[in-house]
C-alpha cells in the first residue's frame, strides 16, 4: 500500500518529464549557448572566446533602443486591436453560436490551413498602390493618386493583427465557454443591466483568457520578422529585422545574441510581474 501510494503520487510528475526534457534540450540549453556567445569576442575568422563582454548590453541598448521601442508599441498596438476584434468574435461563438459554434471556430482557424508567407503576401497584393482596393477607389475618386499603404506602420500592424487573431479568439473563447449560464441569469435577476452583468461577472471570469490570448499575441509580435519585412519599409524596422542583419549580413553573432537575450529579458520580467499581481489579484 505505501508503495502503491507514493506511485500515485509521483504519476503526475512522471508525465512532466517528456516535456520537461524537451524544453531542456530545446529551449534550456540552446538559451545557455546564446548567452555564452553574447558575451564572446571575436570574429568567424579567428574565432570566438569568452571574454564576459557585459559591455555589449550596453551598446545593443544605446545603439537599437528605436527598434525596442517600435516593436512594443507595434505589439501592444496589435494585441489591443486583436482582442478588440477576437472578444466580440469569442463571445458570439461562445454565447450565440449555438449549432453552428465548430463550423464557426473552423473559420477562425481556417488560414491556418494556408502557408503563413502567403497569407502574409495576399496581404500585400491587397494593399497595393494599384491593388483590389485601394486601386478601385482611387478609380473612382475616393483617394488621392498618390496615397499608399504599403511600407508604413499600418500596413504592419494590419498584416499582425490579422495573422495573429486567432490567437487570441481561441482562449477567449475557451475562458468564456467555461462561465456558468447562471451567473449572468443571477445578475440580471438581481435588477443588473446587460451591461453591468457583463462587466461584473462575464469580463471578470473571461480575464484568464484574455490574459493568455495577449500573451500569445504580444511575444510573437514583438520579434516578428517577415510581416514586417514584406508590408513595411525602412521606418517598421523592428528587432526581427536587426537581428537577421547582425546574423547573417554583418555576421557579428555576439552582437546578435545580446540583442536575443535583451528581448527575452525585456519581455519575460514585465509579463511575470503582471501575472503575479493578477494572481494576487
Amino acid at each position: 500500500m505505501p508503495l502503491r501510494r507514493r506511485l500515485r503520487w509521483l504519476t503526475p510528475y512522471l508525465f512532466l518529464i517528456p516535456g520537461g526534457l524537451w524544453l531542456i534540450v530545446f529551449f534550456v540549453a540552446p538559451m545557455i549557448v546564446m548567452a555564452s556567445v553574447s558575451l564572446q569576442e571575436g570574429s568567424l575568422a579567428t574565432g570566438y572566446r569568452l571574454t564576459w563582454n557585459f559591455a555589449v548590453y550596453g551598446q545593443v541598448i544605446n545603439e537599437y533602443l528605436p527598434q525596442f521601442w517600435r516593436s512594443g508599441i507595434y505589439a501592444l498596438s496589435v494585441t489591443l486591436l486583436a482582442l478588440l476584434f477576437g472578444y466580440p468574435m469569442a463571445y458570439t461563438i461562445a454565447f450565440r453560436g449555438g449549432r453552428a459554434k465548430n463550423i464557426l471556430l473552423l473559420l477562425v482557424i481556417l488560414p491556418f490551413f494556408t502557408a503563413f508567407i502567403i497569407r502574409t503576401l495576399s496581404w500585400k497584393l491587397i494593399l497595393a498602390d494599384n491593388g483590389f482596393v485601394l486601386g478601385t477607389l482611387k478609380s473612382f475618386g475616393l483617394l488621392d493618386q498618390g496615397f499608399h499603404v504599403l511600407a508604413s506602420p499600418i500596413a504592419v500592424i494590419s498584416g499582425l493583427t490579422y495573422n495573429f487573431l486567432p490567437f487570441m479568439v481561441l482562449p477567449v473563447y475557451v475562458a468564456l465557454e467555461k462561465i456558468d449560464p447562471h451567473l449572468v441569469e443571477a445578475a440580471n435577476d438581481l435588477y443588473a443591466s446587460r451591461l453591468q452583468a457583463f462587466l461584473r461577472v462575464t469580463l471578470p471570469l473571461s480575464m484568464p483568457g484574455i490574459f493568455a490570448g495577449s500573451l500569445l499575441v504580444f511575444i510573437p509580435a514583438c520579434g516578428e520578422f517577415v510581416i514586417p519585412e514584406l508590408l513595411g519599409g525602412p521606418s517598421a524596422q523592428l528587432v526581427g529585422r536587426v537581428l537577421w542583419t547582425e546574423f547573417f549580413q554583418n555576421r557579428d553573432w555576439p552582437l546578435a545574441s545580446a540583442l536575443a537575450v535583451a528581448m527575452l529579458v525585456l519581455l519575460v520580467l514585465p509579463i511575470a510581474i503582471f501575472q503575479r499581481r493578477a494572481a494576487k489579484a
